[in-house]
């Protein structure tokens, strides 16, 4: 029977109850016994502190090579009443009611190989993305690790606890004011510009999300945090962002308020971008 890394203290900080704990050691060591697995962690609210008794158990098992859907049911089924194993619609995945906690559990397989590239990519390269660059590290930072066969990925989640690269920032900030109005064609601005004038409004909404995810990574990135994924942005920015562009709260709450005309979201999402671009003009003047 594998050990849970640390003789798994770290799950003192998901806020269990002690009927859970027991059963949750039991199904962790299952996924740290599967052939291949290099390590075994939890994440998602429960990890950041701020989940639910209703919350999911987001559980990240890191993996040589993947696992079949086969063996990944065998292990689920005499666990659960309701599962969906081999689905992998956002990669290799299983979802199931784990009964002996009554809790949902969303199951994650990573390649050990691809986890380091994505991490490396942002941390040591810079490499900035089309929104979400830092998702991963922030997921890394908050990982509550349970099972790490040779310390693999305590020491990626060390690294990333140290000083926010200044080139990541700048690279993060640059692309994505770009992206979302800098640019000579085709910027997100200009793309909603059209497909306003088409009344095309489900073009209307898809730039919309993608503004929207461009406008938070470049603020995160300003203020050197992670970006925490796609849930809770807005009180995420409002609770650890220094740094906030000016009428953020009431810009946001109407551009995503019901009925707000689309020719209205066009002036809201020129306020948003100036008042960031800014904030972004004060930090460079400093």
């Amino acid at each position: 029977m594998n050990q849970l890394w640390n003789n798994g203290s770290e799950t003192d900080r998901l806020g269990l109850s002690d009927a859970e704990k027991a059963p949750l050691a039991e199904l962790l060591r299952a996924y740290a016994a599967l052939e291949d697995t290099v390590a075994v962690a939890i994440g998602g609210s429960l990890a950041s502190g701020e989940g639910t008794p209703s919350s999911d158990m987001d559980i990240y098992v890191f993996v040589r090579k993947d696992l079949p859907a086969e063996v990944r049911e065998k292990l689920i089924k005499p666990l659960s009443s309701r599962y969906e194993t081999g689905g992998d619609y956002f990669g290799p995945g299983d979802e199931f009611l784990y009964d002996a906690m009554n809790r949902e559990c969303d199951v994650m397989y990573w390649s050990t190989a691809w986890f380091t590239d994505t991490v490396k990519s942002s941390w040591e390269r810079c490499q900035p993305q089309n929104g979400y660059t830092t998702a991963f590290l922030y997921t890394l930072k908050n990982f509550v690790i349970v099972y790490d066969t040779d310390g693999w990925l305590s020491s990626l989640r060390d690294m990333v606890q140290g000083e926010y690269p200044e080139e990541l920032m700048r690279n993060i900030v640059s692309r994505n004011l770009m992206l979302m109005k800098d640019k000579p064609f085709s910027s997100y601005y200009e793309q909603i510009e059209k497909a306003v004038r088409k009344n095309d409004l489900v073009s209307v909404n898809h730039r919309i999300a993608a503004f929207l995810a461009s406008y938070f990574d470049a603020l995160f990135a300003m203020n050197r945090i992670f970006h925490p994924g796609e849930k809770r942005q807005v009180s995420h920015a409002l609770k650890h962002c220094s740094r906030l562009p000016a009428d953020f709260r009431e810009c946001l709450d109407e551009l995503l308020g019901t009925g707000t005309p689309a020719d209205r979201q066009l002036v809201l999402l020129e306020r948003l971008f100036a008042s960031l671009k800014k904030v972004w003009q004060e930090i460079q003047g400093e």
